[in-house]
């Protein structure tokens, strides 16, 4: 997951990133392999819908929040699955354009 690292190496020095993630979990609104654009975000703005990049259980994945609550963030796939809850504090990035 290369584009992984250069997606957290850019949001840290406050850029935006752009990255072609691959995998399914998200079709339908993001496809494998087309380009992501993710900027940097204050967790506090994450509201429902947006799909965010976040850092959970020891990886790093593009899903979108499901429910808030203060502190907390529901996460899930596109395609039902849901995560679980994430801390706030663990989102790196919020998705704000997918391109081909």
């Amino acid at each position: 997951m290369n584009w992984v690292k250069e997606a957290i190496a850019a949001l840290e020095s406050g850029k935006a990133a752009q990255v072609r993630p691959h995998g399914g979990s998200m079709r339908g609104r993001i496809k494998s392999g087309q380009l992501v654009t993710i900027a940097p975000v204050a967790p506090d703005d994450v509201v429902v819908d947006d799909v965010v990049f976040i850092r959970w259980k020891g990886n790093y994945i593009l899903h979108i929040v499901r429910d808030t609550d203060d502190d907390r963030l529901l996460i899930g796939n596109n395609v039902g699955k849901i995560n679980g809850w994430a801390m706030r504090d663990d989102v790196l990035g919020i998705v704000t354009e997918v391109s081909d």
